[in-house]
């Protein structure tokens, strides 16, 4: 059995329930996240059942073994990272509870990450992008409006979908935005994102009939679904023209970029994307030096590329 098709078939543990009540309730964190955390917990319970362990007996062999399993069915090492991160986050708070005298996760090691890049849109994808709905109808007008607060805001789509009406200040203009762990921050909006906000919450959203507070809802009133979000921006990238696969954090990624791009300080993009960790942010520089190699290499006298 392949460990990314575990479910939790089998019972829970009781420390397992009590950190994972803690993610939830006291650290905040959204339901996805608890769900992977869940996720992540069993197969490590599964995993010790199997071999007839306890887990309030689990040692550092117990957690090598575990991951060596799972490097054998070809985990990528981002899965391998996130089992690695819930072990490690989940042993701390056992030992802090006084439920274990020592943390057999203390010395457990994160595998070398491949030096990925997010897909980042040009500017010009971007505004052809921005371009595909139809703004007569009220689903279209509805779907430029998200388009253009996750470009313009660099919003999660989960905190797009989150937002209410009283969320937006126009005259800042500013967004309210809840995080991850639900912290908060303020995030300002450009005249034209602003500009299509006020009218789409002053006479489109009306239309919706909407019973549900959310700023953006579905046909029914009711809260759109981040699946609902992720189809619209596959076919409007479609109808774009635009070749690759993108996501609604495609859009983050590239208002995270284009602002560096165009000078902007690390640590104020830090704050606009609500980043708790500048080292999450740091990757954004990576793009940026990329492009300017690619520059380089394709405009220099010198360079080989050049015509």
């Amino acid at each position: 059995m392949r460990y990314e098709n575990f479910i939790l078939s089998h019972s829970n543990h009781p420390w397992t329930d009590m950190y994972l009540e803690h993610l939830s309730v006291l650290k905040g964190l959204s339901d996805n996240s608890v769900s992977a955390y869940a996720s992540d917990l069993a197969a490590f319970l599964l995993f010790l059942d199997q071999r007839g362990r306890k887990l309030e007996k689990t040692s550092e062999d117990d957690l090598f073994l575990h991951l060596a399993v799972m490097k054998s069915n070809n985990l990528r090492a981002r899965t391998l990272a996130r089992h690695m991160a819930a072990l490690r986050g989940f042993f701390a708070f056992a030992l802090e509870e006084g439920l274990l005298a020592a943390n057999p996760a203390e010395f457990l090691e994160n595998p070398r990450l491949p030096g990925r890049l997010p897909g980042v849109l040009s500017q010009e994808e971007i505004v052809a992008l921005l371009n595909q709905p139809e703004m007569t109808h009220k689903l279209g007008f509805r779907d430029r409006v998200i388009l253009e607060l996750l470009y313009a805001a660099g919003l999660r789509v989960s905190e797009c979908l989150d937002l209410t009406p009283l969320c937006f200040d126009p005259a800042g203009p500013l967004l309210r935005v809840w995080g991850k762990g639900g912290k908060e921050r303020l995030v300002p909006v450009h005249e034209r994102a602003a500009s299509l906000l006020k009218r789409y919450l002053a006479s489109c959203r009306p239309e919706f009939a909407p019973f549900d507070e959310n700023m953006f809802l579905n046909r029914s009133g009711g809260r759109l679904s981040r699946q609902a979000v992720f189809r619209n921006i596959r076919r409007y990238a479609v109808l774009a023209g635009i070749k690759q696969g993108i996501s609604p954090h495609s859009l983050r990624h590239s208002f995270a970029t284009h602002l560096l791009e165009g000078g902007a300080d690390l640590r104020a993009v830090q704050a606009l994307l609500g980043h708790a960790d500048i080292t999450a942010t740091e990757i954004y520089t990576h793009v940026r030096t990329g492009r300017l190699v690619a520059i380089h290499m394709a405009h220099h006298p010198r360079s080989k590329k050049s015509p």
